[in-house]
């Protein structure tokens, strides 16, 4: 199976609980996702404008009211104006709430490829160690396609948020 197409399966199974809603842009116009909610209802993807902190903001705030919240960045490199959402509220309310809110948000956080065009350097870098060294909910890192269906499984049955990197360069491998 291709690597984009574990993606493309992980989605429809999280999109299979009544609670998950997709957040991001280009997710139901465009690429939706590259490709990967193709086969997602719309009325489960909430469109947003290019304004990620609010996209992270309105994630956990939905999370906190009990939906199932999965925030699709298209590259990583536009996560940094997310990081006020992600570092200090998303990875600390459990914490400063003394565990009475823990907002379940998955987070995709995709790492930007050379193909079929390079994008330039602001499309492609990747922040992976920088949010596994600083978050404290599990960054999962899949680089096989049974990786990739294994860590939304876990994803999905957690009560706390979760980081998928995802490397658009590994979508067309089989393995």
């Amino acid at each position: 199976m291709k690597y984009k197409d574990a993606v493309k399966q992980s989605m429809e199974m999280l999109a299979r609980d009544e609670k998950t809603v997709f957040i991001g842009y280009n997710i139901t116009r465009g690429s939706r996702a590259y490709g990967s909610l193709n086969n997602i209802p719309l009325e489960k993807c909430l469109e947003t404008p290019v304004a990620e902190n609010l996209m992270a903001g309105l994630s956990i705030g939905m999370a906190l009211e009990g939906y199932n919240p999965v925030l699709i960045f298209e590259r990583q490199d536009f996560m940094l104006n997310a990081l006020d959402a992600l570092v200090n509220h998303l990875d600390k309310i459990e914490s400063l709430s003394k565990g009475e809110f823990i907002p379940k948000v998955i987070v995709r956080a995709i790492v930007g490829s050379k193909k079929p065009i390079n994008p330039g350097p602001q499309h492609m870098q990747d922040f992976s160690k920088f949010f596994k060294e600083f978050l404290h909910f599990p960054v999962y890192d899949s680089q096989t396609s049974q990786e990739v269906i294994d860590n939304y499984i876990e994803a999905l049955a957690s009560k706390r948020p979760s980081m998928m990197i995802e490397r658009k360069d590994l979508y067309e491998r089989n393995n």
